[in-house]
């Protein structure tokens, strides 16, 4: 079996994931309190759920057990751009954080699914 990279820590794309949990955690620290185990919780969740699958994915050994956490780290900012949307909606944050977020969500999925479709060859 050939290896792709050495470890996660040298993919971008998991580098990225960690600056989104960084980003989520700062960002949802301003939530009130009530949502501490409610919403709070279920995006942080969510956003620690993303490098964590690109890391146990690369540690697996093959490439299309890789793949299938990759999947399900894609599922998980599908998670976070919903838990956004409530979030905005229930306006615990701006349209311009929300947007921002969103942007920084899209160029995760394209990484993501470039190193699916690099891993797929």
């Amino acid at each position: 079996m050939e290896k792709v990279h050495k470890t996660h820590r040298d993919l971008d794309l998991w580098k990225n994931s960690i600056q989104l949990v960084k980003y989520i955690y700062d960002l949802s620290s301003s939530f009130p309190s009530n949502e501490l185990y409610g919403l709070t919780s279920q995006l942080r969740r969510a956003a620690v759920s993303v490098p964590s699958n690109i890391a146990e994915g690369s540690a697996r050994h093959s490439k299309k057990e890789f793949v299938q956490f990759l999947y399900i780290a894609s599922g998980s900012m599908s998670e976070i751009e919903t838990q956004l949307i409530i979030s905005n909606e229930l306006n615990y944050i701006s349209v311009t954080e929300l947007e921002k977020l969103i942007n920084q969500l899209n160029e995760l999925r394209a990484q993501l699914y470039g190193l699916i479709k690099y891993l797929n060859k």
